[in-house]
């Protein structure tokens, strides 16, 4: 626009004003003389214009100047003459040359302009010649080429507008229809990469967000089943000996107290799996209150194996207890980490043989502390590992009457990451399962 302003209102052909010859019908070509050299209409024309004829004998002297002489040259030499004829632009004066007759060699006619004055003229020009028109044409010219430029403009917009759209729409319509797993790629403007990072991190959240909620009612409904069965099998024991108590089959007291025995095991195991039960319930509670303190860990770990040092005399087991002589202290809720050792103690009693060793270790580290709960006995198969702290899957994977709740470690995993710790199961040469939490100092 400001290009067009300056033709149109400044008249661009006053630039090239310096460059103009006096007359515009001027001949350049020294031949166009020879017929009337003083007093022809063509000499006048290229003397108002401020050049100059010279005439030359057969030895290029200058004998005859028509017009006013603005250079001292008095004689040139064939070279000299020759490259002026070249007319390079370092030259001050254009040059042509011509025979004086046209039947005779021996005079010369050379023909001398400045310059500047044939540079640029307006008829020869395409460039100036261009700009010789109306004030109307460039208007209407501007105005064509600025609605071209908004119509092509407009129409690289639209495009560049439309494309991620329909991206984003079918993306819209493959999450309606519960595709979840969808995501997009936007090659776009920065706005436009930005919708697409945000419709990919909403979709993941629906993604994670939907897959939890379907394992979780999975998970509910495989834990009614089980809880289903587990209370069902030691009720319909409970049940079978009390009907053959009361129908009298018990005849001798040896037999009733086995009877009786049988009832009061089974009615333990049940008061058990609802206790584990209520306690895997409250730890999802959101009313759960937590009790983190301060206190020191070695001592209280030593408390946990001498309550349960009774049960590992009993199942013969070997213990190995390593506790550091200093204090190792740490911010834990006692009841939550009183329940994750038992357990995994408990495990470790039920489902191992007699003379299995175990060993529980108090690792103090920088950031953490870590406890181990190892033991050489039968180990967990590796299939199971996967979901081992899942609810009432157990280490013999079998479901026997024999083994426990299921629940143990589920809960002692949750207990874990309530103080904001880590429950883990691997294994080492002589130790097939090793349990280790890791809880933050």
């Amino acid at each position: 626009m400001i290009v067009y302003y300056l033709f149109i209102n400044l008249d661009v052909t006053h630039i090239f004003e310096k460059n103009k010859i006096a007359d515009p019908d001027l001949k350049v070509e020294a031949s166009a003389y020879r017929d009337n050299l003083e007093h022809g209409i063509e000499t006048k024309r290229l003397l108002r214009s401020g050049g100059w004829i010279e005439i030359l004998d057969q030895d290029m002297k200058v004998t005859k100047v028509v017009g006013e002489k603005k250079d001292g040259v008095t004689q040139y030499t064939s070279n000299q003459l020759l490259k002026s004829l070249e007319n390079g632009e370092d030259q001050a004066y254009f040059y042509s040359l011509t025979t004086l007759n046209a039947q005779s060699e021996t005079e010369w006619l050379l023909l001398k302009l400045p310059r500047e004055a044939i540079t640029i003229t307006i008829n020869s020009d395409p460039f100036v010649a261009y700009f010789n028109h109306s004030l109307s044409y460039y208007v209407f010219l501007g105005v064509g080429m600025i609605l071209l430029l908004i119509i092509v403009y407009s129409y690289w917009v639209a495009r560049r507008i439309r494309k991620p759209l329909r991206i984003i729409t079918l993306g819209l319509k493959q999450m309606i229809q519960g595709n979840y797993d969808t995501r997009i790629a936007l090659y776009a403007e920065k706005e436009f990469s930005q919708i697409g990072e945000t419709f990919n991190y909403m979709a993941d959240v629906i993604e994670k967000t939907t897959k939890e909620k379907r394992q979780a009612e999975e998970s509910k409904k495989r834990m009614m089943v089980d809880l289903s069965h587990d209370l069902k099998t030691p009720i319909t024991s409970i049940q079978g000996f009390a009907q053959a108590l009361v129908e009298g089959r018990g005849e001798d007291e040896e037999r009733q107290k086995r009877y009786l025995s049988y009832i009061y095991n089974k009615s333990s195991q049940v008061t058990k799996l609802i206790q584990n039960m209520l306690e895997l319930l409250k730890i999802d509670s959101p009313d759960f209150l937590l009790r983190m303190e301060h206190q020191e860990l070695g001592e209280f770990i030593r408390e946990i194996i001498a309550d349960t040092y009774g049960e590992i005399e009993q199942k013969n087991f070997v213990l190995h207890l390593n506790v550091p002589e200093e204090d190792v202290f740490l911010n834990f809720d006692a009841e939550l980490l009183s329940s994750v050792v038992h357990n995994l103690i408990s495990n470790a009693l039920i489902y191992n043989p007699p003379g299995t060793h175990l060993r529980v270790e108090v690792i103090p580290l920088e950031k953490e502390v870590t406890i181990e709960i190892a033991d050489t006995g039968v180990g967990i198969p590796e299939e199971l590992w996967s979901t081992m702290f899942d609810p009432f899957v157990r280490g013999d994977k079998a479901r026997t009457a024999s083994g426990g709740t299921g629940l143990g470690l589920s809960i002692a995993m949750k207990n874990t990451e309530k103080m904001g710790g880590t429950l883990h199961l691997s294994r080492r040469k002589k130790e097939p399962t090793v349990f280790t939490i890791r809880i933050p100092k």
